[in-house]
């Protein structure tokens, strides 16, 4: 917003709250994404049986989304005229005049006891201006009565993206459409359509038939039996064929649909790699020539091009974005390696290795996309090898390619998987469906910062915005796909509109409340917050005292507890802010609701041990992907999450061998080690862990080994804790080893030692 408009917005909106006449109203409105300006202002408009509703003629086709809302009533949109005599009563769309000091991408809207105005300079805020209206209405117990306000608003961001992979399990085009207008009252205004992949091509492309009558059909409903039986694909019309397809008309038929709401649909067309279904289709596109054998295109096939620039032809008739999303992740290049064709076009564009060919692809999609008039976004592995000038990076594996792009002054949408895929857990995983691993609470996604403090400042207006991913492995119906996405998307929404500093963690939790009457209303199968208990500690090595804090997902909830290992009562002590201990004891806590326990009783054993703080030696060192708190982590007195990337799990790719000295010789009691097993990503239990000890640092004593007892077959999140008796035993040093079997990640969070 012009700096000069933004401050004579500010300046009336100081002039409303001063102005005697306007009070704040009991009634309250609870608007996500929260406006930038919201005053509450005396009276309230009754929705009639009819209603009279005029538009500027720039927006007449605007106003007929206002036909889905839900209690407006009007058989047409009449043109507004003279825009110096307004209508006294209805509601009105009303183009803002050239001294307005809206911005062009905000709105105004203006609700009083006779009228309901919003203002806006073009269209698509307009449209923004609506959804805000709309959701009111759905989030309100009293939907008919409006408590008058005055809003002023714009988003921070200009891409606001929600990503859904229709390839790992067909969706049908019914539930798309309620997925749009969620995004659309939410104010989310790009659709990524992530339309092919390996598990599936789902776009008619009529030059290529074969594409949506073998390639889009395979032989296992599920994505994990597919993965896991062969990964082959089937004729359509077979009667083991699972999967589908969009046609052209159905394509085009969900664009118009999501233009009505202000939301761009942009395609994702998987290359050079994730095309085992087009490869399987037409094996000469591939690097053997033989369908099941390659994941990539051959670079050095003319063909190759051919085929792609003829995909993309019909694809842009479909599709009017500007943006085309290319894929571009995750490219084995071994048989690149190996490719004659390959390697001869390596060696003619004197390109450096596969990374260059990589690049040397990418580069000649994006000058033909340009030569339509087009721009193309990949996933920021569109990097390596050397980036396509116009190209703009979706950065996925954190942040480090959306900064490296943004300070090189190329576009970017952050979406790093830490904060914004929403396939991850958003709580503990026992007991919940499978899902690809993680854990992503709502929490810490609402608490994302688009903006990385590492890139330049004066390169921070290449940041377009943010995107979160829903990717469909595990979301095999669409209710999954409803469970697994609200309501994090809604948190989404306020990342991707309001400004850093008026976002508010507990405020948003508050209006959040009130949205799960609009899920409802909509058929949304959301993921309801829990009524488990988080209890996690930190240890003040200064005050040597441990900070308990337990956390909720419900709002507002009554917790207590007990600090002697009792079961909690409604007449136990009752959680606040936090609690602070000076010694090793058992806290327990549960959620009442009505004075009955609303939940399992949870607890968190508190071990203030001799080890905290002391000298840690890694004789192999941890893996520098998941460092945790470095040489502190086992030994700070914390305990980890769910998750091992909650930075208190230390990560080793290879067997476990740390020195812990005592700093003087002490008699030990027990020892104990937690480890945590998913083995979806790739994690698992250590075959065995073994102690041995010393007073010398150099003549050690093996002591004790414990065995692994939690097979590595159990697919679910599993914590084991290791422990050792060690009575009768004094030692300075403590030497333990954990044997990596599985040669994947091992992580543990804490060495206790009493």
């Amino acid at each position: 917003m012009n700096i000069i408009k933004w401050v004579a917005a500010l300046s009336f909106a100081a002039t409303l709250y001063l102005t005697p006449q306007i009070s704040i109203a009991q009634d309250s409105l609870f608007i996500i994404p929260k406006p930038l300006v919201q005053i509450a202002k005396t009276g309230h408009y009754v929705y009639a049986s009819k209603t009279e509703v005029f538009a500027s003629p720039d927006f007449k086709d605007a106003a007929m989304l206002l036909k889905e809302h839900p209690y407006l009533k009007f058989d047409q949109v009449k043109t507004l005229k003279n825009v110096k005599h307004l209508p006294k009563q209805g509601v009105i769309l009303l183009k803002a005049n050239k001294e307005d000091t809206l911005s062009p991408n905000a709105y105004r809207l203006e609700i009083t006891k006779n009228s309901i105005t919003i203002t806006a300079h073009q269209p698509e805020a307009i449209l923004l201006g609506i959804s805000t209206l709309r959701q009111i209405s759905y989030t309100r117990k009293d939907s008919k009565t409006l408590p008058a306000v005055w809003i002023e608003d714009q988003p921070a961001f200009g891409y606001r993206g929600l990503m859904l992979d229709v390839s790992r399990h067909f969706l049908p085009l019914s539930f798309l459409k309620k997925y749009i207008d969620l995004l659309s009252l939410y104010k989310l205004n790009t659709f990524h359509w992530h339309l092919t992949d390996g598990a599936g091509w789902r776009l008619e492309i009529k030059k290529y038939p074969e594409l949506t009558q073998f390639a889009a059909w395979r032989s296992d409903a599920s994505w994990k039996q597919w993965w896991n039986n062969g990964r082959k694909y089937a004729e359509m019309g077979s009667p083991n064929a699972f999967g589908g397809f969009y046609t052209a008309e159905q394509a085009k038929e969900l664009i118009r649909y999501a233009a009505k709401r202000g939301i761009t649909v942009i395609p994702e067309i998987e290359m050079p790699a994730h095309s085992e279904e087009v490869l399987a289709a037409y094996p000469n596109l591939s690097c053997y020539g033989l369908p099941y054998k390659n994941s990539e295109f051959c670079i050095g096939n003319e063909d190759t091009f051919t085929f792609l620039q003829n995909v993309l032809d019909e694809v842009l008739e479909i599709f009017p974005s500007k943006y085309i999303h290319i894929g571009g992740d995750e490219a084995d290049k071994t048989a690149w390696k190996q490719c004659p064709k390959c390697q001869k076009l390596i060696k003619e564009h004197d390109l450096k290795d596969e990374h260059g060919l990589q690049s040397y692809s990418i580069k000649r999609m994006e000058a033909y996309l340009s030569s339509k008039g087009r721009k193309l976004i990949g996933w920021d592995e569109i990097l390596e090898g050397g980036l396509a000038p116009d190209a703009t990076v979706m950065s996925w594996r954190g942040e480090k390619g959306g900064i490296e792009a943004a300070n090189a002054g190329h576009d970017v949408i952050m979406t790093p998987g830490s904060h914004l895929y929403l396939d991850s857990y958003q709580t503990n995983p026992i007991g919940q469906p499978e899902a690809i691993g993680g854990y992503l609470p709502l929490q810490k996604v609402y608490s994302y910062q688009p903006i990385p403090k590492e890139i330049d400042p004066a390169k921070q207006k290449h940041v377009l915005g943010v995107q979160a991913n829903v990717w469909a492995e595990y979301m095999t119906t669409s209710n999954q796909v409803d469970y697994m996405v609200f309501p994090r998307a809604i948190a989404l929404s306020e990342v991707a509109w309001t400004p850093v500093s008026s976002k508010n963690w507990d405020d948003f939790q508050n209006r959040l409340q009130k949205h799960y009457r609009l899920l409802q209303q909509f058929n949304v199968n959301y993921y309801p917050p829990s009524n488990e208990l988080s209890i996690l500690s930190n240890f003040d090595m200064l005050r040597k005292v441990a900070l308990v804090r337990i956390n909720s997902e419900q709002f507002k909830p009554e917790i207590r507890y007990t600090l002697d290992g009792s079961i909690p009562t409604a007449n136990s002590p009752l959680f606040t802010n936090g609690l602070s201990l000076t010694q090793s004891g058992t806290v327990k806590a549960v959620i009442f609701k009505d004075q009955v326990p609303a939940g399992k009783v949870q607890a968190l054993e508190i071990d203030l041990h001799k080890a905290i703080g002391k000298k840690v030696t890694y004789n192999n060192k941890y893996s520098d992907n998941y460092p945790a708190q470095k040489e502190l982590t086992l030994v700070n007195g914390q305990t980890g999450d769910l998750t091992y990337g909650d930075g208190q799990w230390q990560g080793f790719l290879g067997d476990l061998d740390i020195t812990i000295d005592l700093e003087k010789p002490d008699a030990l009691q027990q020892v104990k080690m937690r480890f945590m097993q998913l083995t979806g990503p790739g994690v698992y239990m250590p075959a065995h862990v073994k102690i041995a000890l010393s007073n010398d640092g150099i003549n050690f004593k093996p002591a004790q080994q414990v065995d692994n007892d939690v097979p590595y077959t159990d697919d679910t999140l599993r914590f084991k804790t290791f422990l050792f008796d060690l009575k009768g035993n004094t030692a300075r040093y403590l030497r333990i080893t954990a044997k990596n079997e599985k040669k994947g990640f091992m992580f543990s969070d804490e060495v206790v030692v009493y």
